[in-house]
């Protein structure tokens, strides 16, 4: 019987246009993350239980394999692959955490800078009159908190809240609603 390790060697190389392990996984891209919070799910190497369903899509041919889990994902062993699923990862326990009412700070419990700089990067702080019409203001100021070592002041606390409860949940709610077609609970 196979082991895991060598189901998903054997499925990413017959998915692949190159015949080596070294060269088929350098094909690849990470297309979507999906959660599924019952662990129901098995991996295309055969792990059962999986939390985070990656689907990944070969760039040279269009194929995906679906769904394969964080831990195959680095065994490609590059870097790029790994940083999207940590970040996939980081976005559903933020959205988990403000969906169950935790009190969210500014901290590396929920954020990162790579966080920050991906939600940036997808338009989550959106222009409004209290950061004079510009997303960057929102995210300079909420990378100015997290970088800062002193604790906030309660003036800077309810900003970095506002930010959070009014441009980062629905930016979240969002993405996965036009994901999934439905709104989320």
């Amino acid at each position: 019987m196979a082991t895991y390790t060598e189901n998903l060697i054997n499925q990413v190389i017959s998915e692949s246009d190159s015949s080596t392990w070294e060269d088929a996984v350098q094909e690849w891209e990470i297309e979507d993350c999906d959660e599924d919070k019952e662990c129901k799910s098995n991996c295309i190497c055969g792990k059962e239980e999986l939390r985070y369903l990656y689907t990944i899509r070969n760039q040279n041919n269009g194929n995906e394999l679906f769904p394969i889990g964080s831990r195959c994902i680095k065994r490609f062993e590059r870097d790029d692959l790994n940083y999207t699923t940590s970040l996939y990862e980081s976005l559903f326990k933020l959205l988990h955490a403000i969906k169950d009412r935790k009190r969210i700070e500014l901290t590396t419990d929920y954020f990162s800078r790579k966080l920050l700089d991906y939600l940036y990067e997808q338009d989550a702080f959106k222009p409004s009159e209290y950061n004079g019409h510009n997303g960057y203001f929102d995210y300079q100021f909420m990378m100015d908190m997290f970088n800062r070592r002193l604790p906030l002041t309660e003036r800077q606390r309810r900003k970095v809240n506002a930010i959070i409860y009014f441009s980062i949940k629905p930016f979240l709610e969002r993405m996965l609603v036009s994901k999934h077609g439905r709104h989320v609970t």
